[in-house]
């Protein structure tokens, strides 16, 4: 019953996704574009995301880096919020966008965007917000304070894109002022203190964010408060608490309060605008998907967002229906190896994902899948190591074919903890590089704390754990990453007086 539940709102949710919609697909440097909009629209987002991206590596003169296809963000524009909510689960009935960090599949689900103005709607605004975080991370995987890094993405996140080309950034937000207007104010010290403010935090709607922005605004543009950020962040990387980093930087914080209160009662504030002659978006390819591509779209998308097992058996009979459709379209067979695989079907899901390889060899998705599946059969094979060795060549087909792409790497190296022995370096080696690849991954990251653990390399784990434990979207994953993060600095510290000792 409770399956045939599952599948009847599975049904109503395939069914807000029109099969034969004409589906565009827009591939730029960052980013990977789904949408049923008509394709002058899903360019002009497409320029707008990459514009977004520039501005920010201009303004912090990062180096023009592009990530590997595969390690771009992937955004799919689906009808509504209504779709958005579907996708996400839980009872959040205001939300109007998500975003899921993921090493070689990182993603973002929201409504349709109205690229013809330049003010943004709400759901890009999430979308740029969000981004924000993710570029930081990529950007420095170090610990930032909680305010800090909603500071920055609420700094980023209002972003207003001129008709001349032009990227504004710093700008205020109408719901933010309206929260610093209206919502409980945070004392200037929990506001300061991650933890501190997350064990104290009112049960009633508060202004942190907004704070977050003010501040973040008043230290970026304030004249009086020149050097001061740079000061705080010199004095945290030095190991400095969060209170004492902002009081060296700062100065009496009861003051900066003040300050900060009077910053927000400017008539105007400072913004940046970003030229366009400063701002290199590279190109931006689109195609038309085919009637094959357009039909698996919505089974697709929702097995990239992620189902459970339940989740995953009733999606399993449509997406085979479509690939029973189109056996030679290599998107659609791909896209059903993935379904095969999540229902539990290994020997299907390397049928399909086969079928993807003879017709195009380079399909990354369809190797990441069958490798998927020859790992999860290998612990029942008969030759034990065989198989364990067949789905390890399996992965390195993949790193020779997308070099960067940080999933093989990782699955090369959980291949050895699965079969129960030690990972030679090289494995070790491939699990730091992906990490380097995608400091974003929650998991990725605390697979390399473990492993420092392992290793005695207890500063190292440390800092692997500091951007988890201090993430702006706490988890039981961050809470559990609090405690080892004190575990690993509790030995390291006693290492180093044993080391002096010894001395």
């Amino acid at each position: 019953m409770i399956r045939s539940f599952i599948f009847f709102c599975c049904a109503l949710l395939l069914a807000a996704f029109p099969a034969q919609a004409a589906w565009h697909e827009a591939s730029s440097d960052h980013f990977l574009i789904y949408s049923d909009q008509k394709e002058s629209d899903v360019r002009s987002f497409a320029e707008r995301l990459e514009r977004y991206h520039d501005a920010m590596r201009f303004l912090f003169n990062r180096p023009a880096e592009k990530p590997s296809p595969s390690n771009r963000v992937t955004i799919y524009a689906v009808n509504s919020a209504r779709d958005v909510r579907d996708l996400a689960g839980g009872d959040n009935k205001y939300l109007q966008g998500f975003y899921v960090p993921r090493a070689g599949g990182s993603l973002a689900i929201i409504p349709e965007v109205k690229t013809g103005r330049y003010e943004l709607s709400e759901s890009e605004a999430v979308l740029l917000h969000e981004y924000a975080h993710h570029f930081l991370l990529s950007a420095s995987a170090r610990a930032y304070p909680l305010w800090f890094s909603e500071g920055y993405a609420e700094f980023f996140g209002t972003a207003k894109f001129d008709s001349d080309g032009s990227v504004g950034l710093g700008l205020s937000s109408k719901n933010r002022a309206y929260e610093l207007a209206l919502a409980k104010d945070v004392p200037i010290d929990l506001m300061l203190d991650t933890q501190a403010y997350q064990a104290n935090k009112s049960k009633r709607y508060d202004s942190f964010y907004g704070q977050s922005w003010a501040l973040y605004h008043m230290l970026h543009f304030s004249p009086e408060r020149k050097g001061q950020m740079v000061a705080y962040l010199l004095a945290l990387a030095k190991g400095k608490g969060e209170i004492e980093a902002a009081t060296e930087a700062f100065g009496d914080l009861s003051q900066h309060d003040k300050d900060l209160a009077s910053y927000l009662k400017q008539r105007k504030i400072t913004t940046y605008k970003i030229p366009p002659k400063y701002l290199k978006t590279g190109a931006i390819n689109i195609r038309q998907m085919n009637a094959a591509e357009a039909e698996m779209m919505p089974i697709r998308i929702r097995s990239k967002r992620g189902v459970d097992e339940e989740e995953a058996a009733a999606l399993l009979p449509e997406a085979r229906a479509v690939g029973a459709k189109y056996p030679g379209d290599p998107f659609v067979q791909s896209a059903l190896a993935e379904a095969e695989f999540d229902a539990g079907n290994d020997r299907e899901a390397i049928a399909a994902a086969d079928r993807v390889i003879a017709a195009d060899p380079n399909r990354v998705n369809a190797h990441i899948q069958k490798g998927y599946a020859l790992a999860r059969m290998a612990p029942d094979a008969e030759d034990f190591d065989a198989a364990w060795q067949a789905a390890r060549s399996q992965f390195v087909k993949v790193n020779r074919i997308e070099n960067d792409n940080p999933i093989p790497l990782m699955q090369f190296y959980l291949s050895y903890r699965q079969q129960g022995i030690t990972p030679p370096e090289i494995a070790v080696q491939g699990l730091q590089r992906a990490l380097e690849l995608a400091p974003y991954d929650p998991q990725l990251r605390w697979m390399n704390a473990n492993q420092y653990m392992a290793d005695g390399k207890y500063a190292w784990a440390a800092v692997t754990l500091g951007p988890l434990a201090n993430s702006p979207h706490p988890s039981s994953l961050s809470e559990t990453a609090q405690a080892l993060m004190q575990e690993a600095e509790t030995k390291a510290t006693e290492m180093v007086k044993a080391e002096q000792t010894s001395d």
